[in-house]
């Protein structure tokens, strides 16, 4: 009988942890969304609203942007992703950190010249008050 209030305790303490863990990771779900979103329609306030001042966007060419080239690229049509799926999305939240991978297919139209992508994601997104913002990205080439 001890054993079993000494479950329930446990249970009782553990709950609410993995209900926050949940939240925290729908909450990144949600801010992956609303940016590939952004990307696509080259919408500025959203582009820059989603992502932090010291953003590091990384290429797979090996590019590095800053917030102000990442979001000039998109809005000008420099790079212009017509579509974007994203596959095999895993997240994992820690403290105010979290951490996202994907595969990324899109089809791009970057200065009038059409393509596709397919590339493995790293993304790490920093809580700022009540909101996730992107602060990093890494992208890597793969068939």
């Amino acid at each position: 009988m001890k054993k079993f209030f000494s479950s329930i305790i446990l249970l009782l303490f553990i709950c609410p942890f993995v209900t926050a863990q949940d939240k925290q990771e729908k909450a990144v779900a949600n801010a992956v969304e609303k940016l590939r979103k952004a990307m696509v329609d080259g919408n500025k306030a959203d582009l820059e609203s989603g992502v932090s001042e010291q953003l590091s966007y990384g290429h797979s060419g090996g590019h590095i942007d800053d917030k102000k080239e990442f979001v000039e690229k998109l809005t000008s049509g420099k790079s212009d992703f017509v579509t974007i799926d994203l596959t095999e999305q895993t997240i994992s939240v820690s403290g105010k950190v979290a951490v996202v991978r994907h595969v990324l297919t899109a089809k791009t139209n970057d200065g009038g010249k059409p393509g596709d992508v397919h590339l493995r994601i790293l993304l790490v997104f920093q809580k700022k008050g009540r909101k996730w913002v992107l602060l990093a990205r890494q992208a890597v080439k793969f068939s």
